[in-house]
């Protein structure tokens, strides 16, 4: 009896296990019960319970394994978390066992950029063809793959079977495992499903099943998402079979990438058209050409679901393997009753033929798209991502600040600004603009901008050139007078400066500064405010507008390490003096660099005159300048030789320092002996045969020259002197032959006492006026860099500027963007505020990982007072008023009819290398670029520029000048006062307004 109630026991626990196995009933309850209990709330704030994936490709490639880090980078750049998902307590506590959460997930993803309303911008979407659902797939394709993968999945007799297992399968799995032990032969048989093999090549690490454990987590997970709708799982398991067809990982193809699914992989690998396929597919062939094209189309699909297996084998290392496997399974499906014989056969005749290539990208038209393009690339550097292809695959949805409406009316008139008709009709032809130039290799930049409480919004960003070059940000351009608008702003910055150094001091020692004061500027505003009852700061700066400069161009100026002259635009303008807002109405060269050097004379003064400089003959502080000459002019010197000589052996590096001097023996002996003193008599006589003309050296003579130019004979210097070459050459060639290889920054260091002793001439007395010269060279290079921190105050974008009087006319280049930045601190009374093109971020949106950040823009910055800024937009609106911008005048218009004050900066850029003989004769000029921009504003909220822009030697055939970019602002007026008219935005007008606005509280199932 015992023994009876045993057996018994055994029997209806393996009946219990049969029928559990087949029904799955207690699974269901269980797992669904559970899954009912998993759901996301998305909440205001950042989460604390909130768990990212470590690894997956489908996690990684969607960016969900990085959130963590893209919300770090983005906390450091001004953005916080508004929104993020909580996991209720049961999905927090699935999740932290390591099981990959359970929920509806997406069949395709990527980057969506959207404008300031909703409306789309930018979107991509990849895999780029996939199965809207179940019933979108062939029933030859889901009866094949069911076939060849798990033929009871449909089955409807158990509606709560548990997808993720297949009992059969597991149990030969297992025994197959544990009779390998003794006879690896039969370690076969493998426990996948479809269920589990899409949580592996999803979520698992590098999409394999590393060990037992991984091949738990994906069994427990795929059951787990398959009651997400409740114990029956019919329609989970047909959303199965579609999203396995839209998941499956098909390999990679240079040029394209990775190919996900079969819909990329038809078009990718086959040059199929996947919208075809499934017509011929679900559609009854009639005819022969029919059923062949069926059999072909059907062929590829079977090879793709079979290559699945070893992508990277099948499709890239042995081909003729996959074609194999196919036509083994066309045979078995033909058996099997699932294809017809006809289709079979068809499909057995075809033959599998890869593309050559991987199809090429559809043609991006560049110019169509800067806006999106420039978020793009903003996105790239914020979020840190390698490249544009990882960036495009994210589940990334962007709210940018573009005003689509607007962009899109200047988009379309920019695409005809290379007709001659449409250029004509805009009003662009003329004097100071085209003339019969081709108008088709002139490119304009469009980029407007809108003043908000906090931070400045990018509404448009245009421009006609259909290259990935953005002219308005891309480059350095040379953009004219527009560097005027900087040396104004400064100006007026130094004013401001002596205003607060002198404002309070008596009367009497104003009056003796303004007779002794080290510089120009320093002695004018001693003088003013000594005679002046008001010694507030706008009627300073007010009287500091009325300086008078000339705009003779008879004088020479010793500026930029040497004497130039400059000539004005208009000959009218020569003989005339200008005040300073007239300068700048009218953009008179002259008055601006001259006003450029008292501002230099200025910060020169700061640092002491060179009168002190000079009373002090042998000063530490003279010797420093000098040392620091010493140095600056040798590393130029070396810098240009080890251009030379670098990558040479030593026959070429001897023939070239050979080839720098004339061919005379005791010159050519000196550059040897220099170059290798360690080299032979022999040696020196055959260098010395090879390149002395009309000279029969013999031993003695090589002798005799060998003693006498040995380097321990003369100095580095003499010895360049004789040799009729530079000192440093001869050292750097010397150098070179001793360390092959030395990399730029070695030499400097070697050279560091060279360079000193090779103008040790310049340390003697004698030489005090060559002395003053070069002091005066390092004085106004320290000048300059004082200049240039005040410029990268307003948002000069380089580094660096060129030491020159020219810099207050555009020699030191500029870009569009940086100006327009100019422009926002001018309209916004001296305030910095952060520029943005993005507004909101939402990760991951409908998934677990869900994340929204928005701008949070760090406190303003005072660049220079309000009285400065009003000051400066005074004279712009001069510009517009009665000087090189008066085109604009009177066109743009309030909603009451009344004129906008309008103010702007004009500016035109030739930009070209000149070589100059000696005497400043120019013999050589070659044309890089011609510019013509116009930094503006269109009230207290608008603000931008326009460019035009012509590169390469071509541009030597226009003549426009600024007048150009102006006409264009005017002729843009319709297509911009719908923008400039409407209600102040304040900010972006979605949040502002309450459209399109998602909740700040948001639940739902894990499961979507």
């Amino acid at each position: 009896m015992h023994w009876g109630l045993r057996l018994a026991t055994v029997t209806l626990i393996g009946w219990l296990a049969v029928l559990e196995a087949r029904s799955s009933f207690l699974q269901s309850a269980v797992f669904s019960r559970l899954a009912s209990e998993m759901h996301v709330a998305v909440e205001p704030g950042p989460s604390g319970s909130i768990r990212f994936p470590h690894s997956g490709p489908y996690d990684e490639r969607l960016g969900y394994v990085d959130l963590p880090s893209f919300i770090d980078e983005l906390a450091g750049r001004q953005f916080r978390v508004e929104r993020q998902a909580r996991l209720s307590p049961r999905l927090d506590q699935f999740a932290g066992a390591g099981f990959y959460a359970p929920y509806a997930e997406k069949a395709e993803a990527g980057l969506t950029l959207v404008d300031r309303t909703g409306t789309p911008l930018y979107q991509v979407r990849y895999p780029g063809w996939t199965y809207a659902d179940f019933q979108a797939v062939p029933p030859i394709v889901t009866n094949s793959l069911l076939f060849i993968e798990d033929r009871d999945l449909l089955s409807t007799d158990q509606p709560r079977r548990d997808p993720a297992v297949e009992w059969n399968r597991f149990v030969l799995a297992i025994g197959g495992r544990v009779l390998g032990w003794a006879d690896p032969s039969l370690r076969q048989g493998g426990a996948s499903t479809l269920a589990t093999q899409i949580e592996k090549f999803q979520h698992s690490p590098g999409g394999r099943t590393g060990n037992a454990a991984e091949k738990l987590r994906q069994m427990v997970s795929a059951a787990m998402r398959a009651y997400l709708g409740g114990p029956d799982t019919m329609a989970a398991r047909r959303h199965l079979l579609a999203d396995y067809l839209n998941a499956t990982p098909l390999g990679s193809r240079p040029g394209y990438g990775e190919i996900i699914g079969i819909g990329d992989g038809l078009r990718v690998w086959y040059g199929t058209d996947f919208d075809e396929a499934n017509r011929v597919l679900a559609t009854a062939a009639e005819t022969p050409q029919a059923i062949a094209r069926k059999g072909t189309i059907y062929k590829q699909v079977l090879s793709l679901l079979l290559a699945q297996r070893r992508p990277s084998y099948y499709l890239t290392v042995d081909p003729d393997a996959l074609a194999e496997l196919t036509d083994r399974y066309l045979r078995a499906l033909g058996n099997a009753g699932v294809i017809a014989p006809a289709l079979r056969d068809a499909a057995l005749e075809a033959k599998l033929r890869f593309q050559a290539e991987a199809p090429a990208p559809m043609r991006v038209a560049f110019a169509g798209r800067k806006a999106s393009d420039s978020v793009r690339t903003e996105l790239l550097a914020l979020l840190r991502t390698q490249n544009l292809y990882n960036l495009d695959r994210l589940d990334l949805s962007v709210r940018t600040t573009i005003d689509a409406a607007t962009q899109d009316r200047i988009n379309s008139i920019l695409a005809t600004l290379g007709q001659p008709d449409a250029v004509k009709a805009l009003g662009l032809v003329g004097h100071d603009l085209l003339g019969t130039e081709d108008p088709s290799h002139v490119n304009y930049s469009v980029v407007l901008y809108e003043r908000g409480a906090d931070r400045n919004y990018v509404r448009v960003h245009a421009d006609s050139l259909d290259e990935p070059f953005d002219i308005n940000s891309g480059a350095k351009l040379i953009l004219g007078s527009t560097a005027k608008l900087r040396t104004l702003v400064t100006y007026l910055d130094i004013m401001v400066t002596l205003h607060d150094r002198y404002a309070d001091r008596p009367a009497h020692e104003l009056e003796a500064e303004a007779v002794q004061g080290p510089d120009v500027l320093s002695r004018w505003a001693a003088s003013y405010l000594a005679g002046t009852k008001d010694r507030s700061l706008q009627p300073m700066l007010d009287a500091a507008m009325q300086r008078h400069y000339s705009g003779n161009p008879g004088e020479s100026f010793f500026t930029g390490s040497g004497r130039h002259v400059f000539h004005n635009f208009e000959k009218s303008e020569n003989y005339q003096v200008f005040t300073v807002e007239q300068g700048i109405e009218k953009s008179v060269n002259l008055a601006f660099i001259r006003l450029m050097r008292d501002i230099v004379h200025y910060y020169e003064a700061q640092n002491g005159t060179l009168k002190q400089l000079a009373d002090n003959a042998h000063g530490a502080e003279r010797e420093a300048y000098l040392r620091r000459f010493a140095d600056q002019e040798g590393r130029t010197y070396l810098n240009h030789f080890y251009g030379d000589y670098h990558g040479l052996n030593d026959e070429e590096a001897m023939a070239l320092l050979a080839s720098r001097t004339r061919p005379v023996d005791y010159r050519l002996a000196v550059a040897f002996r220099s170059a290798r003193p360690r080299a032979s008599v022999a040696a020196l006589q055959e260098f010395l045969a090879a390149r002395a003309r009309n000279l029969a050296v013999d031993e003695a003579t090589a002798n005799a020259l060998y003693a006498k130019y040995g380097e321990d004979q003369f100095s580095l210097n003499d010895r360049g002197y004789l040799a009729g070459v530079h000192p440093l050459e001869l050292w750097l060639v010397a150098y070179l032959h001793r360390h092959p290889g030395a990399s730029r920054s070695e030499v400097m260091k070697a050279s560091a006492a060279v360079r000193q002793e090779v103008y040790a001439w310049l340390f003697k007395t004698r030489n005090a006026r060559k002395q003053d010269v070069r002091i005066q060279i390092l004085r106004e290079e320290d000048a300059f860099n004082q200049i240039l921190q005040d410029w990268r105050a307003q948002g000069y974008p380089f580094g660096q500027m060129v030491p020159s009087y020219a810099s207050a006319i555009g020699s030191s280049g500029d870009r569009p963007d940086a100006l327009a930045h100019l422009m926002g601190i001018i309209l916004n009374d001296g305030v910095e505020l952060p520029t943005t093109d993005l507004d909101r971020l939402d990760f991951a949106a409908g998934t677990p990982y869900e994340t929204t950040l928005t701008m949070a823009p760090k406190t303003p910055r005072r660049v220079f007072p309000p009285e400065v800024a009003q000051t400066v937009r005074r004279a712009l609106m001069g510009v517009v008023a009665q000087g090189t911008g008066m085109r604009v005048r009177g066109t743009y218009l309030m909603a009451d009819g009344k004129p906008l004050p309008v103010g702007g900066k004009t500016g035109t850029g030739d930009n070209r290398f000149e070589s100059f003989a000696g005497g400043g004769r120019l013999i050589d000029s070659r044309v890089v670029d011609r510019t013509a921009t116009f930094v503006f504003f269109l009230g207290d909220r608008f603000y931008g520029t326009i460019t035009a822009y012509v590169p390469g030697a071509q541009a030597a055939d226009y003549h426009f000048t600024s007048a150009l970019a102006v006409q264009l602002l005017k002729a843009l007026n319709p297509s911009l006062v719908p923008l400039i008219n409407a209600p102040p935005a304040g900010g972006n007008s979605p949040q502002d307004q309450g459209e399109d606005r998602p909740q700040d509280h948001r639940e739902y199932r894990a499961g979507g």
